[in-house]
């Protein structure tokens, strides 16, 4: 096997190794597994809940895959786990097919992360746009707050239809049926959460809140229901592992479910990595990433879980928890295991509306109002897929969603794609032929020199994720971050908002390493964008040039006058 592609699916934990692990990494990576634990344990157990399935199995799932996310994952800093992305597909999976209908469906979507990997597809995440993810995941906090409502206001109710209007109706038909105990527990928890995350960021609200409730609960005699009555509590091993039963019928009726598990799977994990490397200034490996998804994914649900992805939220407390390799994640999951090992009868005192709080709070988060929000103000065709992501997701099905986005997207990367866009060099592009005297050739070429500390590129054609994404890659691979980043863009037409939101990051990582961003010869339409999105104030009005010559002239004076 060639050397590059040894690389290529090399996890992450043996290049860490192999540069040196010694006494301070192991503490910053001690200290950042304890603290993820402590976070992720009631969360899990939480999402267990919204699933469809017992707590235990969110127990599971941190446990299993967390660990081999880390284990055998692609990115230094990425924790796994049951997140709320998958809340659901695998509820609708549990109550249509049994939790053996979701095993073989998430050992399907392993098969096929696998093969993504295998296939090398990690690199398609730079071709879904924005407003899509945006659309399914705000549509997924939506669903998953309104099904918390029951148990957030202890209604008494015998069902919750499965609908979004009827559920919302029927909490309506039986909002004099609240529960004064329970509403009082779960509103006191998510004060407690929100107070906590306002005047102390760094302590681990959902625990806190979750453990104040259960004392409460428990001193107080409150008949309010827990997972003890509910679920018969918490067990304190790990189950053996079982295979489901196979037949024909079972595969084919599973096999859109298995594809978008698969694809949440994917795309949350690969999102959470870039967002890791945002962070931390490295570079994940992202089909070595699909690999460790496939595989924790198998054996997640073989030991009693459900589906696993990495875990944003959790991700970036880790790194701020000062997390320096994989064993900082391998060590979250041991810490889980400890945890229920040695509390697990505890855990049956802990009351459900304190759960319905936290998940509550995960679906605000996971909502991304002011991204929302943001896209609003984005290009007509961007606001199209957003939308309608959103409304299929809340109102007909996740899979549908993301399905029809999918087909939007295509249809709008076609367009966009039917001129050739590239990248290089300012210099060494032929650029169009223009008439000597007209105003097309202003700009054009350089006429003064290109100083030292000074980089130039242009971008020709639609300007979208991908190539902002490359241009990453080529400031990664500098030899030394410039001073200043010129950036030609005379010849692109259009921007869309995942254009501008990849240009967005791309500024803000130069900033970080020093680096000044100028815009040069910007279009009427990529101008009109970036102003009604709030880049132009990110980048400064400075920083905006009519053509390369005076680019260079205010690059030159920023070179030698930081």
């Amino acid at each position: 096997m060639p050397a590059r592609l040894i690389n290529l699916f090399t996890p992450k934990l043996l290049v860490c190794l192999k540069e040196g692990y010694d006494l301070p990494r192991g503490r910053g990576d001690l200290i950042a597994g304890l603290t993820v634990a402590i976070v992720a344990l009631p969360l899990a157990m939480a999402l267990g809940i919204a699933s469809g399935v017992t707590p235990d199995r969110g127990l599971f799932t941190a446990i299993v895959a967390g660990f081999l996310i880390s284990f055998l994952g692609g990115s230094r800093f990425q924790i796994g786990g049951p997140t709320g992305a998958f809340v659901v597909v695998v509820y609708n999976i549990v109550q249509q097919h049994g939790y053996d209908g979701l095993v073989l469906a998430t050992l399907m979507a392993g098969v096929m992360l696998l093969l993504f990997g295998l296939a090398r597809f990690g690199v398609v995440i730079k071709y879904i746009p924005y407003p899509l993810v945006t659309g399914f995941t705000s549509g997924i906090a939506v669903i998953i707050f309104s099904s918390q409502v029951k148990d957030f206001l202890g209604l008494r109710m015998e069902s919750v239809p499965a609908e979004f209007f009827e559920k919302w109706v029927a909490y309506g038909e039986h909002i004099g049926t609240t529960h004064g105990p329970t509403l009082a527990v779960a509103a006191g928890t998510l004060a407690v959460i929100l107070v906590l995350r306002r005047f102390r960021p760094g302590w681990p609200g959902f625990l806190i809140g979750v453990t104040g409730a259960s004392v409460l609960v428990w001193a107080l005699g409150m008949p309010v229901e827990t997972i003890g009555s509910r679920f018969g509590g918490i067990p304190s091993t790990l189950p053996s592992p079982q295979f489901p039963a196979l037949s024909w019928g079972k595969v084919t009726a599973l096999l859109q479910p298995a594809f978008t598990i698969a694809f949440l799977a994917g795309i949350e994990s690969l999102l959470s990595a870039m967002v890791a490397d945002g962070m931390t200034g490295r570079r994940h490996k992202s089909n070595c990433e699909l690999l460790a998804q496939g595989i924790a994914n198998i054996a997640s649900v073989l030991f009693g879980g459900i589906p696993a992805t990495g875990a944003i939220a959790r991700t970036a407390t880790s790194i701020k928890s000062g997390a320096q390799t994989p064993v900082a994640g391998m060590l979250h999951a041991v810490f889980i295991l400890l945890f229920m090992l040695l509390f697990a009868p505890l855990a049956s005192w802990i009351p459900l509306p304190s759960l319905a709080a936290v998940l509550m709070v995960v679906a605000w988060n996971m909502s991304e109002a002011p991204h929302f929000i943001h896209l609003m103000s984005a290009p007509r065709s961007d606001r199209a897929v957003l939308l309608v992501t959103f409304v299929l997701t809340v109102m007909v099905d996740l899979t549908v969603a993301i399905e029809v986005g999918m087909v939007l997207a295509s249809i709008l990367f076609m367009r966009r794609m039917a001129e050739v866009t590239e990248i290089g060099t300012g210099i060494h592009l032929i650029d169009e032929d223009a008439e000597d005297g007209g105003d097309d050739h202003v700009g054009a070429i350089p006429t003064t020199p290109i100083p030292d500390g000074v980089e130039v590129f242009q971008i020709s054609g639609p300007f979208f994720f991908g190539v902002a994404t490359r241009l990453s890659e080529v400031f990664e691979q500098t030899h030394k971050p410039p001073r200043v980043f010129i950036l030609r863009m005379r010849l692109v037409p259009v921007i869309d908002a995942s254009g501008i939101q990849a240009l967005t990051e791309f500024v803000r990582r130069c900033r970080k390493h020093g680096t000044e961003v100028l815009l040069s010869g910007v279009q009427p339409q990529p101008m009109q964008v970036m102003g009604r999105m709030g880049l132009c104030h990110e980048i400064g009005e400075d920083n905006f040039v009519p053509n390369i010559d005076a680019a260079l002239t205010t690059a030159r004076t920023l070179a030698v006058h930081p």
